[in-house]
Order: C-alpha cells, then structure tokens, then sequence
C-alpha cells in the first residue's frame, strides 16, 4: 500500500507526543521524596497532595476532548508539553504544601491534555495511513518513561540538585515537543462538534480501558506486597516484577503494530485478555519465583497491545465525535489506574491480597467476552 506522502512527519510528530509525556510523567517518580522532604508533610499530608496531580489529569481531558473536536488535537498537544515543562521545576522548587499542590495540579492538568490530545492525533494518523500504529505510538511512551525515570536517578546520583535534574527533565521535554510542533496535523475543516457523554460501544471501550488500566496500576502499586506475602524474594528485591512486566509491555508494544496486520485486533483482545489472566493467575500459584516472574511476563505481553487497540477503535467509531470518545476512553482509563489501586487495597483489607489480584483475573476476561462486538465498532 502506497502511504501518503506527509504523514511521515506526522507519524514522527506522533512518537515525539507520546515520548515527551512519558518522558515527563516518569521525572517526576525520582523527585518524589525530594519533593515529600521540601514540604515537611507527612505520608497522610502527601497523599492528600498527590491527588492534586489525577485531580487536574481528570479536569483536563474532558475539556481536551471537547476543543480538539473543534480546533484539532495540535494545539492541545503543545499546551499539554508546555504545562509539563513549566510546572516539572516547580515540583523540585516548591517549598510550601500548597504551592507543591498548585504544581502537581497543573503538572497533572499538563499530562491530561496532552495523553487525550496526542491518542486523539495518532488515531487520526493512524486513520489517514489505514494501518495499525497506535501499539508502536505507546511503545514511545513506556520508553520515554524508562528514560526520564534512568535519566533523573542518573542525576541525582551524579550530584546533581533536584531542581537542576528537573529542569534537564523539563529541556529534553521542550526539545521532544518543540520538533514536534511544526509536524504535527494541523486542524481539518468541519463543524464543531458539541459535548456529548460517552455512550453505546463509547462506555463498553471506557469500561474496558478502565478494567485494563486498573491491571496496570495494580502491577505497579502492589505488586512487590504480593512477591513479599508470598515469600518469593526479599523485600529489597521485590520491584523486579513491575520491571519485568515493563519490559514484556514495551517489547509487546514495539511489534504490536505488526501483529495487529498479520493477526487483526479480535485475536489480540482475545489472546491478549487470556493471557493476562493466565499470567495472574501463574503470579498467584506458582510455587518458585522464576515461575512467579514468568506470570509478570505474560502479563505484560497480553496487557500491552489492548489499549492501543481500544484508542484506535475509539478513534474511528462513528457513535460519537472521536476526540470526545478518545477523550472518554483516556479518562476511565485514568479513573482505573488512580482510584482501582485504592479500591485493591480495600478489596485486600476485605480479604486478602491474592483474593483482590484473583478479581482483577477475573475482570480482565471481559475483555475476550466481548471482543467481537468491539471490533464491529
């Protein structure tokens, strides 16, 4: 297939959206303590500030959503970097509760615009090349995050002051979306498009995105309790299962977009739903922990490819504008991966860990269960 002639810049600019967001999420996991210390709060006072970060993620998407439905995803795309780039010093300088809490607040508010805008961008990329993209799109952002996460520890074990790595962040970041800006799809002519809540195939994709999201966030904030409860390694050594579920997603990611050619997307949502589960469910019984581990592999490999799958056909269903759909699909997502580690934890206070974990297993067979009618979307 002959692919038009200037989607290469878009698909570039796309890469580089997708890079400087995870790239910036990921600086800011290292200047956490720095940041705690800064403001003399307490875990309890903390926690109440992190909030501030999804509470200004989840303001902004809806109302991402709405303006690229009218004015196009490039503009979105540019103001979500540039509040990323402002607001990313700020969270190493900020010496007051209530300044870090204004940070963190258009910090998140920067992250939302921009993770709703450039999905928005890429599946209308996607669209024009009449091809799978979107799996190698994301791949950007996992790398981006391992890199801006390596490069500030890198920093800050040099020496370096958390305010100076914040502004390396904050440069590489203006870099990645400044070579970005004069390649992006500028805004196609249309009416605009007026707010509408998500309904029809729109809130099966949300749901699915938000059951999806959730295995992700609780891979991240609970799994190294499960390996430590379940006896596999030291408590020093239990953040290897997060790492070697990362790894299995980007590698996942990165020959996404080839197997969704190959395969299509119904044998992935249904591979990819199984597998997980299986993977869970192999975390949860496997007797040795190179068994256990194995699990965190599975699941990254069948977790991965299924939100780039549920954007691209949030992206060309015709229920609804796709900005809007793209924009409610990313913010159950959100809902799954801030509020779902919560909920875990209250589902294992109910219970128990492996109980809460044997739940998720459960859920995410939803998504094989209704395959077939999200890919006639």
């Amino acid at each position: 297939m002959t692919h038009a002639p200037d989607t290469a810049p878009a698909r570039l600019a796309t890469r580089l959206s997708f890079f400087a967001a995870g790239f910036a999420m990921a600086c800011w996991a290292p200047l956490i303590p720095f940041a705690k210390a800064n403001v003399g709060a307490d875990e309890a006072q903390f926690g109440v500030l992190l909030l501030c970060l999804g509470l200004g993620s989840l303001i902004a998407m809806p109302v991402t959503g709405w303006v690229a439905a009218r004015y196009g995803a490039r503009p979105m795309i540019l103001l979500g970097g540039l509040g990323m780039v402002l607001s990313l010093p700020l969270l190493a300088l900020a010496g007051q509760a209530v300044l870090l809490g204004g940070a963190l607040l258009l910090f998140g508010a920067g992250l939302g615009t921009i993770d709703v805008a450039m999905n928005v961008h890429g599946a209308e990329v996607e669209n024009i090349e009449a091809r799978p993209l979107m799996s190698g799109f994301h791949a950007q952002f996992s790398i981006g995050g391992f890199a801006g996460a390596g490069g500030i520890t890198a920093l800050l074990s040099m020496g370096f002051s958390p305010a100076v790595a914040a502004f390396c962040g904050a440069a590489v970041t203006l870099a990645a979306v400044a070579f970005a800006g004069p390649r992006l799809l500028r805004a196609r002519g249309g009416e605009p498009e007026p707010f509408v809540l998500p309904r029809g195939i729109v809130l099966l994709l949300a749901v699915l995105s938000a059951i999806t999201f959730l295995i992700e966030g609780a891979v991240l904030d609970w799994s190294a309790l499960l390996i430590v409860e379940r006896a596999l390694t030291s408590a020093e050594s239990a953040g290897v299962g997060y790492m070697i579920f990362s790894i299995a997603m980007v590698v996942a990611r990165l020959s996404g977009d080839r197997l969704k050619t190959v395969l299509g997307e119904f044998p992935i949502l249904i591979v990819g739903g199984i597998a997980t589960t299986l993977g869970i469910a192999i975390v949860l019984t496997a007797p040795w922990p190179p068994g256990a581990m194995a699990g965190f592999i599975l699941i990254g490999l069948g977790a991965a490819n299924l939100i780039p799958i549920l954007f691209s056909i949030a992206g060309r269903q015709k229920v609804m504008p796709p900005s809007h759909a793209v924009a409610a699909v990313t913010v159950a997502g959100y809902a799954g991966i801030l509020v779902g580690p919560a909920l875990i934890g209250f589902a294992a206070h109910l219970t128990s860990l492996p109980t809460a974990f044997w739940l998720l297993a459960v859920l995410i067979l939803l998504v094989p269960l209704t395959a077939r009618v999200v890919i006639r979307a």
